[in-house]
């Protein structure tokens, strides 16, 4: 069993306050859920308007399989426009 841990941090242009940030990540994050077995959550900049910091995890029975997930998930988060990953993590438990 290996256990995928991503870090992502982004930054949101166009959010002009708290609650119009938390808006596009409940959104992206709801969605990232739903299309793929992960567990995600936000864990930094909370209380910053337009930088996030994303924790994503996979669990998997083997790293390929973590892996795939991982990448997937770094091209989804890159299909959307209203927010830019700037810098990605990965670690193995």
């Amino acid at each position: 069993m290996i256990v995928g841990l991503m870090s992502v941090e982004c930054i949101i242009y166009d959010a002009h306050s708290l609650k119009e940030k938390r808006a596009v990540l409940q959104r992206i994050m709801t969605r990232l859920k739903q299309k793929f077995n992960i567990s995600i959550s936000e864990v930094g900049y909370q209380d910053t308007w337009q930088r996030t910091k994303i924790a994503v995890v996979t669990v998997a029975s083997a790293r390929v399989s973590a892996e795939v997930v991982l990448q997937q998930t770094q091209q989804f988060i890159d299909s959307f426009p209203e927010i830019e990953r700037t810098i990605t993590d990965i670690e193995w438990l």
